[in-house]
């Protein structure tokens, strides 16, 4: 496959060995800060790197030396909802309206920022544009996804909220099920198919044209947290992660450096972009939990706007979790994909409160791994639960040892070598 989309792809570039990556990286702050990471070294490699990404994040992708493009889209109307909403006919109809919202905006951002200039395509895993538009700008593409999205029998769809297995044959079947009930997605992706004179396709067949391309897919997990599935087809890797870019240059806060050293090490509690809007309910609820558990805390403010006046707890915004995590006790958290990969990599005890998508899928594997007690759901949380869960992970020596060792497994890996290898392969026309 490489052969083929390698001719193709020097067709574009006079510069052999040169190109123009773009990377599509649409989503949350921890979804962008992995392909800043990711295009620093395709960059240190020699290419050119630009980030197709929603407004609040161009400061991110430009501080690092790369260039920003502006996809369209409000993701905060996606995760604004309250952690305990109900699905019911009404928040239904409101949460299609939104989705389909935000996907025609992210399609109509993915073609114009492609045809500013692109040799090849990396595409994210939250949105499939990309593949269809590189088909029809005729460039060469690729995916580069943080959570498995392809159907596996080894554990069910993440789009279905859950990582309870009900069996290899039904998790796989369900995983195709989700794929075809996308109906906003499927119905932009034609849209653009249309005017980029492609004829139309379900997901299905996509999947299946992928399959005999072997389009390839990286996978930016590490294989000890989540090992790559049997079943999958040829072209799907999982490589490793690919960590935001090292805020070697940061100075913490005075205030945070004082807190740190005027006890034993706080638990670190921040829920990333779930639940914006609700920080006053969190932030009562996160403070009792705190009291109820005997601990210091750093509470991170996110999208939930979180604040916890207390003697023994600091309230912070932005922080390096590389620089935090290994000085805390434990890590509680949303357990989106880019949060646990750095609590893993910081070899501290993980509490999860997950809450949709691949939440849950990561949270099973804290468990599955034996360095975190068992989740807390978003919609189940109370003060007694997420204080006793703490509770449970600084007392078990367990997690903090098995936590240490994977977190040594997990720095041993590099992630984005296998990406630029195949970005070398696409410049040069090598094959696998």
């Amino acid at each position: 496959m490489l052969d083929r989309v390698g001719a193709r792809f020097r067709t574009h570039d006079p510069i052999l060995g040169h190109v123009r990556v773009l990377i599509i990286a649409a989503g949350s702050r921890g979804d962008v800060a992995p392909y800043v990471g990711l295009g620093q070294r395709i960059r240190d490699a020699g290419h050119s790197v630009a980030v197709a990404a929603h407004r609040p994040f161009g400061e991110l992708v430009r501080e690092n030396g790369l260039e920003f493009r502006e996809i369209p889209g409000e993701l905060a109307d996606l995760v604004s909802h309250a952690p305990d909403s109900s699905l019911s006919p009404r928040f239904m109809a409101q949460r299609i309206k939104q989705t389909t919202r935000y996907f025609t905006d992210v399609g109509r951002g993915v073609l114009d920022v492609a045809k500013q200039g692109a040799d090849v395509l990396l595409q994210c895993g939250t949105v499939p544009f990309g593949y269809h538009v590189a088909k029809g700008l005729g460039i060469p593409s690729m995916g580069v996804y943080l959570q498995p999205i392809e159907p596996s029998g080894d554990f069910p769809p993440i789009l279905f909220h859950t990582a309870r297995s009900i069996g290899q044959r039904a998790n796989r079947t369900l995983g195709h099920m989700a794929l075809a009930s996308l109906f906003p997605l499927n119905r932009v992706v034609n849209e653009l198919r249309a005017e980029l004179r492609l004829p139309r396709i379900g997901p299905l067949q996509t999947l299946a044209e992928q399959r005999v391309e072997r389009w390839p897919i990286f996978h930016g997990f590490s294989p000890a947290v989540l090992p790559r599935p049997a079943d999958w087809r040829d072209g799907l890797s999982v490589v490793g992660y690919w960590w935001p870019p090292s805020q070697a240059d940061w100075s913490p806060p005075q205030e945070l450096v004082d807190f740190l050293s005027a006890g034993p090490p706080p638990v670190f509690i921040g829920f990333g972009s779930m639940a914006a809007g609700h920080g006053q309910r969190l932030s009562a609820l996160v403070g009792a939990a705190v009291r109820h558990a005997g601990v210091r805390a750093v509470v991170q403010r996110g999208w939930a706007g979180l604040s916890v006046p207390a003697d023994d707890v600091l309230t912070v915004g932005e922080v390096p979790h590389e620089w935090l995590f290994p000085q805390v006790s434990a890590v509680v958290q949303h357990a989106g994909a880019g949060t646990t990969g750095a609590a893993l990599r910081a070899g501290v005890p993980t509490v999860a409160v997950p809450m949709f998508a691949d939440q849950p899928l990561w949270a099973s594997r804290i468990v599955a791994l034996g360095v975190g007690p068992a989740p807390v759901r978003m919609q189940h949380l109370t003060p007694e639960r997420l204080g006793d869960a703490i509770r449970q992970a600084l007392a078990w020596p367990r997690y903090r040892t098995n936590a240490a060792r994977l977190a040594e497994r997990i720095r041993a890996e590099d992630g984005t070598a296998p990406v630029v290898e195949a970005l070398h392969r696409l410049s040069t026309g090598e094959s696998e």
